[in-house]
């Protein structure tokens, strides 16, 4: 029998699974690929992975001979029932102390549920997010590792070295306990939604408002780029928005208004909603996905709903989008603000320690919402670790005061040119509520105490439940008391 010569051994043999085996061989690693349909195995070995160290296998049992003890197995497959199939078939292999490795984009609860399954075997699991698409995966994603802490020495050199560097760092740092890893990048994709509609309602107001080509637009993306805003998103949308079709013409103007998604912004906001943490912006930029995809409902209201007479800004073009990058700017921090409240309140629930400015730092190259404002956010928690909201950050709460003046102009200026600004509008809604002392929710307390007896508490003693009758003819029996 030949001894064992892989490092690890990877399954799914699709785009992003042969790019991270790729960039894995580069750094030294012996990988050994496989695939459910074994003649993908061999198409690759003879073609991308040509002239490598990556060798192959033609069954799961001749996979885990060729590893190396504690046997390392990444699966690089579609999330869900194809997970629990690969795990059932390997499991029956492998010996205590062996790992398993999910890199797909599982949900954090089917990652904790298979964590808790597999320790009772003995066996380390880990759910990593992986981000960055095909480019990432080949040359440097973004990694974010979580589940059976005595893994993590042995997947560390690995990891660390095919992840994307930032200042000479490497992207990929340990999470946390069980789901931590995939509950990480979930949020990340949720922050990513939210950063894509910031930027796609700032591209909506300078068309329609200020009637700007898509050159032009281009050009602003390219200056924004130089500065706060520098981003991989903002990158591309320059790139974007420059590219023509074969007719001359730009390609982005063809392209149907209905926007996909995969699931894990929506994830994010239903989590959000369970835990109790305002994640507004998110919410907004999963259901102003969901609105385009009723294109040709629009279609037809467009036909017969009217809005305002004036469609144009009249004003200063050149300051009103100086205005609209502060917005962008101003509204992307209330996103992240929010994204981290989420994190923060599920390391609470779930009893993960979860690293906050090591998570910004894993973002910061490799992953779709890389960006140099990450690096603003890792310098707020190594001040202070314990901040309660990223807002209150000193170079935060001064970036947002400076900003908030072009951001109120943009968001009530696209309301009375009826320019729906979703994102800009709700990240607003959610500073204003943040900021005062006092909201209206007494009011609330009051109406739920009036029809349902819920009970209020009084400015004067929190903690003490009352009930009124307010009407007098009430009863003074109250119903229990629950969380609003």
């Amino acid at each position: 029998m030949t001894e064992p010569q892989a490092d690890i051994a990877l399954i799914g043999l699709a785009v992003m699974g042969q790019n991270i085996i790729l960039n894995m061989n580069d750094h030294g690693f012996v990988v050994c690929a496989f695939n459910r349909t074994v003649e993908k195995v061999d198409h690759f070995l003879a073609n991308e992975a040509k002239g490598t160290k990556i060798i192959g296998a033609h069954s799961i049992e001749e996979m885990v001979s060729k590893l190396k003890k504690p046997r390392r197995v990444m699966l690089l497959v579609k999330a869900g029932s194809a997970v629990d199939a690969f795990i059932d078939k390997i499991v029956p292999l492998l010996e205590k102390g062996d790992i398993i490795i999910d890199g797909g984009n599982s949900e954090y609860t089917d990652t904790r549920r298979r964590y808790f399954a597999l320790k009772e075997k003995e066996l380390l699991y880990v759910g990593s997010g992986v981000s960055g698409g095909e480019d990432g995966a080949r040359y440097g994603p973004s990694l974010m590792p979580g589940g059976s802490i005595e893994a993590w020495p042995h997947i560390k050199t690995i990891f660390q070295s095919i992840s994307a560097k930032a200042d000479g760092e490497p992207c990929c740092d340990w999470v946390g306990e069980d789901g931590a890893g995939h509950y990480v990048k979930m949020v990340h994709n949720g922050i990513e939604y939210g950063d894509m509609q910031l930027i796609c309602e700032a591209y909506h107001v300078m068309k329609d408002a200020l009637g700007m080509t898509c050159d032009e637009m281009s050009e602003v993306f390219a200056e924004w780029n130089k500065g706060e805003l520098d981003s991989f998103l903002i990158e591309i949308t320059r790139d974007i928005l420059k590219f023509k079709d074969t007719d001359g013409e730009p390609l982005v103007e063809k392209i149907r208004d209905a926007a996909g998604q995969k699931g894990t912004g929506k994830w994010t906001a239903i989590s959000s909603l369970d835990k109790g943490i305002p994640v507004t912006l998110i919410g907004e930029s999963v259901f102003a996905r969901c609105l385009s995809a009723l294109q040709q409902e629009r279609v037809e209201a467009s036909k017969q709903l009217k809005g305002p007479t004036t469609t144009k800004y009249a004003g200063d073009k050149k300051q009103f989008i100086e205005n609209i990058r502060q917005a962008l700017y101003a509204s992307k921090i209330v996103s992240y603000a929010q994204g981290f409240m989420l994190l923060r309140e599920a390391a609470k629930v779930f009893n993960w320690k979860l690293n906050y400015g090591g998570i910004a730092l894993m973002w910061r190259g490799g992953c779709i919402i890389r960006s140099a404002f990450l690096g603003k956010i890792k310098q707020a928690f190594v001040k202070n670790p314990d901040i309660t909201n990223l807002i209150l950050d000193d170079f935060f709460h001064k970036a947002i005061d400076n900003s908030q003046n072009s951001w109120r102009h943009v968001v009530a200026t696209a309301v009375q040119l009826g320019i729906p600004t979703p994102a800009f509008s709700t990240a607003l809604a959610f500073y204003d509520g943040y900021r005062s002392a006092r909201l209206p929710a007494n009011l609330i307390q009051a109406q739920r105490d009036y029809f349902g007896a819920h009970t209020y508490e009084l400015l004067a003693d929190p903690g003490k439940y009352i009930h009124t009758n307010w009407t007098g003819h009430g009863g003074n029996v109250s119903s229990t008391t629950y969380e609003a």
